[in-house]
Order: structure tokens, then C-alpha cells, then sequence
């Protein structure tokens, strides 16, 4: 009968799986090699954390955010791979800068925008005819 593998409680962390140490901010294409899980559809995948969880030797759990093609975060996954298979790389498109909502000013000068009168407050209205 053949052995199952034993689980082992391990830190994860400690061994240089991809080169080097696996650190947050770390950038991975996530392919069938790492996991069965993506053999149909690899991510990009940007690391937050390496899980101290009991896995299967040779095996992680590592908590981060998958990433579409422009660099965007998606969703947040924790996922269960093996480090060897990991792709290191070095970037992906820059995500795009978020929009910060119109703070009532003009772009060109800084100055306050005019406040216009609204359709309800014309002079043939009521309530300017007292």
C-alpha cells in the first residue's frame, strides 16, 4: 500500500522557494505547475502574506490579491500551491491611478466653480414673484 504524505507543521516562510525569500508586494503567475487548480486559467497573482498553516510538505497557503491585465486588484484569495511552481515577475502594467471626485474647483485655475441657478429657481417662478 503506498504511503500518503504527511502533513507537517512547518513555517512556510522559512524556505527559499522561487529563488528567495517569499515576501509581500511579491508578483506571480500562477499556473498548473504551482497547482491543478489553475491548469484552465493561470493568474497574476500579488502576495500580501505567506499563511502559517499545516500543509503537505512541498505545499503553501499564501493570501493575496489576483490581479487582472492592467495591474487591478480583483479579488482576494488565499490559495494552496506548491512554491516551486511559482513564476516570478517582475511587473505587470501599472494599475491606473484612482480618480479623486471633483472637489468643486476648476482644473486650470484653482478657483471656486460659478454655482449656476437651478432650472427650478428661474424668475418666472413662484416662488421669486412675492
Amino acid at each position: 500500500m503506498a504511503s500518503l504524505p504527511q502533513a507537517v507543521n512547518r513555517r512556510p516562510g522559512n524556505q527559499p522557494p522561487v529563488g528567495r525569500q517569499l515576501r509581500a508586494g511579491d508578483l506571480f503567475e500562477v499556473t498548473a505547475a504551482a497547482s491543478v487548480q489553475f491548469t484552465v486559467r493561470p493568474i497574476v497573482f500579488r502576495l500580501i502574506r505567506v499563511l502559517d498553516w499545516v500543509t503537505f510538505d512541498g505545499w503553501i497557503w499564501l493570501d493575496g490579491y489576483q490581479l487582472d491585465a492592467k495591474g487591478d486588484a480583483v479579488a482576494r484569495r488565499s490559495i494552496f500551491v506548491q512554491p516551486a511552481g511559482l513564476r516570478r515577475l517582475t511587473e505587470v502594467s501599472a494599475p491606473r491611478p484612482r480618480r479623486v471626485p471633483n472637489s468643486g474647483r476648476h482644473a486650470s485655475t484653482g478657483t471656486a466653480r460659478p454655482v449656476r441657478p437651478s432650472a427650478s429657481r428661474t424668475a418666472s417662478s413662484p416662488r421669486n414673484e412675492r
